[in-house]
């Protein structure tokens, strides 16, 4: 039986890996997360899990009362993130699935400890992409993507390692402002943004898919996980979100991976490679959908968009300074303090502020880069105030 540890099991994709334990009866080891601290004991009792870390310190005393005689170590956090990231003697593999740059540093953890990662927390390569996949190389570990378009390029390329990739076609499904202009986006709110018309996602990701900053961050992501030059790698507007993504080889041949708008299945492909088996979702039924359309992005309009590729394209930590300026805007707009247009005029006043034409050494220069975007970015906040 496989052994899982899960971190951030109380969020969308913890909770969709947790219905795929139940599926097909893997051993959930250890649980984190972030603040929902009585989803996080219920999971805890219902897998007997042996350890759980709450990453909110201030929560550790109510999930003690919550879990009073259990035989369940509590840890909490960053430092409980990575003891759990980096026992080895306990997991087969760690599910990374939590929010933000906290994801950064437990996947460090679990590469040096030998461990096999099923990554869905984005951070971790658009931030740390050069660092994370050299110490992959070094201690040999494979790391299963999980995000849907990248989980779908994985599976496309299975028999074909001997083949060339010309192109990476990348889908989104343009989120809930798809052919909106400027004009049209500058009164919007955050629940206008939560509207996402095909997946169940998240806040912060689900504002990160309207404002296109989320296939941004994956265009980054894609770069480091299949070692591909940007110019490699094309973002396609598909708004039923059923071709997941496409690679193209150098014959012009295209093979893409389709399946319903369900997280579940590119998480079981991560949980269970190489095996296929029944997933707890439906099949998919091309006439049902009838048409598929294609479109390109309007880069003008979403400039999350256009400066995260930009970002890539230069290279050195201006990634990790984009993606730390969207995190503090992001969750501005979630509490109405800042327009959604500021969101990309932020992250890109931060691009443009910030020096980062420095190559990557080490986590600490990554957290650096991190810190000054997100003081930059609330003080422009302040003063907007």
């Amino acid at each position: 039986m496989k052994k899982i540890a899960v971190l951030g099991s109380t969020g969308s994709i913890g909770t969709q890996a947790l219905e795929v334990a139940d599926a097909h009866d893997l051993q959930i080891t250890a649980l984190a997360a972030c603040h929902q601290v009585e989803r996080l004991a219920q999971q805890a009792k219902k897998y007997h899990s042996s350890c759980v870390c709450i990453y909110d310190a201030s929560q550790a005393e109510k999930l003690k009362e919550l879990l009073a005689g259990e035989k369940i170590e509590i840890l909490t956090g960053m430092d409980g993130l990575c003891a759990i990231a980096s026992d080895s003697g306990s997991h087969d593999m760690i599910l990374n699935s939590v929010v933000g740059m906290v994801g950064l540093l437990p996947t460090l953890k679990a590469i040096a400890a030998g461990i096999p990662i099923a990554l869905a927390n984005k951070e971790t390569l658009v931030a740390g992409g050069s660092l994370v996949m050299e110490h992959a190389k070094q201690n040999n570990v494979k790391i299963y993507p999980v995000d849907s378009e990248h989980s779908a390029v994985f599976q496309c390329l299975q028999g074909n390692a001997q083949n060339k990739i010309r192109k990476m076609i990348l889908t989104a499904s343009g989120g809930p402002f798809f052919g909106k202009k400027k004009e049209d986006l500058k009164h919007v709110r955050a629940a206008d943004a939560l509207k996402h018309p095909n997946w169940t996602m998240g806040s912060k990701i689900t504002i990160d898919s309207a404002t296109l900053m989320n296939k941004g961050l994956e265009f980054i992501e894609a770069k480091w996980l299949f070692d591909l030059a940007p110019e490699q790698i094309e973002i396609v507007i598909h708004r039923q979100s059923v071709l997941h993504s496409a690679v193209e080889f150098e014959d012009y041949a295209v093979i893409g991976q389709m399946g319903v708008p369900d997280m579940k299945i590119p998480i079981q492909y991560a949980l269970l490679y190489p095996d296929r088996k029944p997933c707890p979702t439906k099949p998919l039924s091309l006439t049902d959908y009838g048409t598929l359309t294609f479109e390109k992005p309007d880069f003008e309009t979403f400039t999350c968009l256009r400066c995260a590729m930009d970002a890539i394209k230069t290279g050195g930590l201006y990634p990790a300074i984009v993606n730390a300026a969207n995190e503090v805007a992001v969750s501005y707009f979630l509490r109405n303090e800042i327009s959604f247009l500021q969101i990309g005029e932020l992250v890109e006043a931060a691009m443009q502020a910030i020096p980062g034409e420095y190559e990557i050494r080490d986590y600490a220069e990554i957290l650096e880069a991190d810190t000054k975007a997100r003081e930059f970015v609330r003080k422009q906040i302040r003063n907007l105030a």
